[in-house]
């Protein structure tokens, strides 16, 4: 029986690792800051196939993907996920209510976005928000307006690169500061007019990740130096977690491992004198001022 790492989830305001195995359905591992991580790579990374309302649906030729693409699914699978995805706007009909965010990565790194109510801040935490609060509420389409119509009035992007995220995560201002800077945007948005008739305000309460992300000083969090670029068969990642955020995981030693390039692969445990032997790279603008899969994580 071979368990698939399908990459980092947030479960209850933390991160595990998920699994996924033919006939088996899906799993997950806990992650624990502070403890020691050691996993290898084996055989040939796979195509996890298209996962839809928490069911997932194989891929039908089991194809392999590369190593560096942070996407397990082949360009098929591909296509049909996007073919039914409110993020692709190919799903316009979908009843559910939403909700509008402001979410705050680092100073200048900030982004308007949306999500399924129902998903309550996972979605925040997917994507590594440092501090971030919601702005409104209603259908779908509404939702979408606003989202539109504040990205330009405030002259933000519609999407931060988790490049950019990870640079800055070990010198971040404090947290009064981040709240302070939160306020003052959503106060701006709150100010403008043509917002959807539809789309019922929140008033602004900024939440904060640093705990949830191992960011405030409990574990240690080192400036981010290396992040891995590749997995490949039978190279090892081995050190100890100290925070997690997004889909990355950050070691004591500055390497990120962005949980993206595990989906698809089988781990196994390494030999006890294992050590990193991933390809990484040098992070540009950081600055310092058969194993049982559960016994891996």
């Amino acid at each position: 029986m071979t368990w698939w790492c399908t990459g980092i989830r947030w479960k209850d305001s933390a991160p595990v690792i998920g699994w996924h195995a033919l006939g088996r359905g899906e799993r997950v591992s806990t992650l624990a800051y502070g403890q020691r991580l050691a996993f290898t790579a084996r055989g040939e990374r796979h195509c996890l196939g298209v996962r839809r309302a928490g069911k997932r649906t194989p891929c039908p030729t089991c194809a392999t993907v590369p190593g560096r693409g942070t996407s397990a699914q082949c360009p098929d699978c591909a296509r049909l996920d996007r073919s039914f995805s409110v993020a692709a706007d190919t799903h316009a009909a979908d009843p559910r209510t939403y909700r509008v965010y402001l979410a705050w990565f680092g100073p200048g790194l900030v982004k308007v976005g949306i999500t399924a109510e129902e998903r309550g801040s996972v979605r925040l935490l997917e994507q590594g928000a440092m501090a971030w609060t919601w702005l409104g509420r209603g259908p779908l389409m509404a939702a979408r307006r606003t989202e539109e119509l504040l990205r330009a009035a405030l002259g933000v992007p519609d999407r931060i690169a988790y490049a950019r995220k990870r640079a800055v995560r070990a010198h971040l201002p404090g947290a009064a500061e981040r709240a302070r800077e939160v306020a003052e945007l959503h106060g701006r948005a709150a100010a403008l007019v043509g917002w959807p008739e539809s789309l019922e305000r929140m008033g602004c309460e900024v939440i904060d990740h640093a705990a949830v992300f191992g960011m405030d000083g409990r574990h240690g969090f080192p400036a981010a130096d290396r992040v891995v670029t590749e997995m490949t068969a039978d190279r090892a990642v081995v050190g100890r977690l100290v925070g997690a955020a997004g889909p990355d995981l950050h070691f004591e030693d500055g390497l990120v491992v962005d949980t993206r390039l595990l989906a698809g692969w089988e781990l196994r445990g390494p030999g006890e004198d294992a050590q990193t032997s991933v390809s990484v790279a040098r992070i540009p603008s950081a600055g310092r001022p058969p194993t049982e899969q559960d016994g891996l994580f």
